[in-house]
């Protein structure tokens, strides 16, 4: 449980907070802590900038142009008491250590650097400004300085050192109880209120991917949605989150309708193919029928009924044949494997050579062809497909008109795209066949038997689908049906 626990977002981003809350109180307590002591040397320094200079004249150090060195032995006694925090040193004009009032012991230099006094004493604003301390090889310190005169005219310094031994020691000291202790308890106090801040602000955020990670996984284990379908989410309003939400609901809302088309279109798929045994059986049963009638009653049989099994067995053949091609022609369209190649042409020529193609069928079932209308416009679409489509549609007009009946043909201008009408005076469609028309295998109840397996409409539809046009059908009055076949527009330029 506390394993899973902090898997979690929320606990990561706790744990993140308080890490990052204790790296930057540290930093901020060094910081702190260096500033002050940058700070305090400064002040130091400023406020002791003429300190070797007053105890120079306050305590009569030089004499007659030269320095008393008995007062300044008494000078060492006296701030050694008074003051232990400084450390008062006497430097030869090459800054070796002539004298001092600090503890012999601990002196681990003989000479100090120049360029720090010299700096301090054309700047005497230059703070802070730190120079080297007799009792360590490496360390620095504030210091008070002022040159006086040794024989021979040259000068030497009187050099302090403010913040000595005994002024280390004490602040140390200071360091290490109550400074440490008042830095402590305000970095944990800083600590805790910034982490309890940190978890209420990451708990309201967190949430909404909380409830947003439950949506997801009930919509994985159910593939339903918590939430109302009618709920709207704002994709260009809100943050991340929200923005995040929204998509993901408009993703699962395309996968759900994907869903519930593929269950569709497996329920079809079922369909088809029992559709498909049932109609390849047919021919295929009456084929082997006839053939095996033939033979075993081959010695009864005349030659005039010979010839009439053998044209049935072929008509079935020929059923059968273009039945299987019109499944292939279909499977191929549904794949996208047949892909049209557009190119302009006119769409008049094209239809008058179509119905010259099918004056021989016409003629069988007593049916008149005759185009109406004929515009000169061009059309934007793939010859062969835009063929096919008026083979399949005149093809189905004739079987369905009445003998002695026109099948009327046009095609003109309609705003942007090029109509093309098939009509025939048949009875017309029924309402309840008119949503299920285009389908595969679709028959409407009472249909005649034209011999078709329901599969011209299909075909049509999709190769118009491809050339970016749509096929609509309407009855007429007071009897009939029409085909309406919208086709691009070819260019002008």
């Amino acid at each position: 449980m506390a394993l899973s626990l902090f898997r979690t977002l929320y606990a990561r981003l706790a744990l993140g907070l308080f890490l990052l809350l204790v790296i930057v109180g540290g930093l901020f307590t060094v910081l702190s802590l260096y500033s002050v002591r940058e700070y305090t040397a400064a002040v130091n320094q400023e406020l002791n900038r003429d300190l070797a200079r007053n105890l120079v004249s306050d305590r009569n150090l030089v004499t007659d142009g030269q320095l008393d060195q008995e007062a300044l032995k008494k000078l060492f006694d006296l701030y050694m008491t008074i003051n232990p925090g400084i450390e008062i040193y006497l430097l030869g004009p090459e800054g070796r250590i002539l004298s001092y009032s600090a503890d012999p012991d601990r002196i681990k230099r003989n000479r100090v650097s120049l360029e720090p006094i010299r700096t301090l004493l054309a700047q005497p604003g230059a703070f802070p400004l730190p120079g080297d301390d007799p009792r360590s090889h490496d360390r620095r310190k504030v210091f008070s300085v002022t040159a006086v005169p040794f024989e021979n005219g040259r000068s030497g310094y009187l050099y302090v050192v403010l913040r000595g031994e005994e002024y280390d020691l004490a602040e140390s000291m200071v360091h290490s109880n109550q400074l440490l202790q008042m830095g402590a308890g305000a970095l944990a106090i800083s600590l805790v209120v910034g982490l309890l801040a940190g978890l209420v602000f990451f708990h309201l955020l967190t949430r909404r991917l909380s409830r947003l990670t439950d949506r997801v996984e009930n919509f994985e284990i159910n593939g339903e949605l918590l939430v109302p379908e009618t709920q709207e989410y704002p994709v260009s309003r809100g943050d991340d989150i929200d923005y995040l939400a929204a998509r993901f609901d408009q993703m699962a809302s395309r996968i759900a309708a994907q869903m519930d088309l593929l269950k569709d279109k497996d329920h079809q798929r079922r369909q088809m193919v029992a559709q498909v045994s049932h109609d390849l059986r047919t021919p295929l049963a009456s084929i082997q029928g006839y053939l095996e009638a033939l033979k075993m009653k081959q010695a009864d049989l005349d030659s005039a009924e010979r010839a009439r099994f053998l044209d049935v067995a072929l008509a079935e053949t020929w059923r059968l044949g273009r039945l299987v091609e019109e499944l292939f022609e279909l499977a191929a369209l549904e794949a996208r494997e047949k892909q049209p190649s557009p190119e302009p042409f006119m769409m008049a020529e094209l239809l008058h050579d179509v119905v010259q193609k099918h004056q021989p069928e016409a003629e069988r079932a007593s049916v008149r062809l005759r185009i109406t209308d004929a515009e000169g416009v061009m059309v934007m679409a793939d010859i062969a497909m835009t063929e096919r489509v008026l083979d399949n549609l005149i093809s189905n007009a004739i079987a369905h008109a009445p003998a002695n009946s026109d099948v009327a043909l046009a095609v003109r201008q309609d705003e942007d795209a090029v109509l093309l009408t098939v009509s025939d005076a048949g009875a017309g469609i029924d309402p309840q066949d008119s949503a299920h028309l285009f389908e595969p295998f679709y028959q409407g109840v009472g249909a005649a038997n034209t011999g078709h397996a329901g599969l011209g409409l299909a075909i049509a539809r999709r190769m118009v689908d491809l050339q970016q046009g749509r096929i609509e059908v309407r009855n007429l009055e007071p009897t009939g049906a029409e085909f309406r076949v919208w086709l691009p527009l070819a260019s002008t330029r």
